[in-house]
């Protein structure tokens, strides 16, 4: 029975693996290391002629999972070009499919590990960047997404004051980014540990952070736990400070981004 199910969890994963090859809306590149030869690293610089066909703003999710904050975010502002990434296949395999499928044109999918951001987009290309339940990284500062580690690759593709956005229910990830952001002076626009508060409701400046509630997201709402909210303008900075405070670690377990009710 258990070889069986997994057997077919095989198959499942290479056909979705198939299916990604064939998507014309996925870029893949499987190499750590990025050479200035190969097809996909080509694009930087090159995503709107070559691949969206006009002059829209560029926006990123970074660890988009199934995509649905990408797909969803372009449903609601067609005038934008979105790219999820992430480096699990299988993951985004549903939103690039369901773009396909529902024709969006302002959708793009990019197969990659985080830190090679910089090799596959030029400098300024990006306007804007969304960080949505990334995993909060407890060990190790330099895998968080936030981290001054990751933002000098931010500075590299995002124009100057260029926003970020973090969406997050980890307690730790959000006191972290506050003091990231605190110590090299980021102009915040938007902070709140609670979204949606009731007084928040009409508040413009978490309005756009409301707009779309993911499956996963939905996940954490239904287990009481809120969800907090972040939004910065990147500036360059010198000499960034990383965070040394002691932080309480998260202390429920995270689902994966993949998680499903079936699952």
């Amino acid at each position: 029975m258990l070889d069986s199910l997994l057997e077919t969890m095989v198959k499942n994963k290479l056909a979705k693996f198939a299916d990604m090859e064939a998507f014309p809306n996925v870029f893949q590149c499987g190499a750590r290391e990025i050479e200035p030869t190969n097809e996909v690293a080509q694009m930087a610089g090159h995503w709107r002629d070559r691949y969206f066909h006009n002059n829209n703003p560029i926006v990123l999710e970074l660890g988009c999972g199934r995509g649905e904050y990408t797909v969803g975010l372009a449903r609601i502002y067609p005038n934008k070009n979105f790219i999820g990434i992430d480096i699990k296949g299988a993951r985004m395999w549903a939103g690039a499919k369901e773009a396909v499928q529902t024709g969006l044109t302002n959708v793009a999918f990019l197969r990659i590990n985080i830190e090679m951001l910089t090799s596959f987009f030029a400098a300024n290309e990006v306007d804007e960047i969304w960080i949505t339940f990334c995993d909060p990284q407890m060990k190790k500062a330099t895998k968080r997404l936030t981290s001054t580690y990751f933002m000098t690759r931010y500075e590299q593709v995002l124009q100057p004051g260029g926003l970020i956005h973090l969406k997050t229910d980890s307690p730790f990830l959000y006191t972290y980014t506050r003091e990231m952001l605190r110590l090299n002076a980021y102009c915040v626009e938007a902070d709140t540990n609670d979204l949606y508060q009731q007084f928040r409701v009409e508040s413009l400046e978490f309005s756009e952070a409301r707009l779309l509630q993911t499956h996963y997201e939905k996940q954490w709402l239904d287990r009481g736990l809120t969800i907090k909210y972040l939004r910065w303008v990147l500036t360059p900075k010198d000499n960034k400070i990383e965070p040394t405070i002691e932080i309480e670690h998260d202390t429920y377990r995270s689902y994966g981004r993949n998680y499903t009710p079936q699952s």
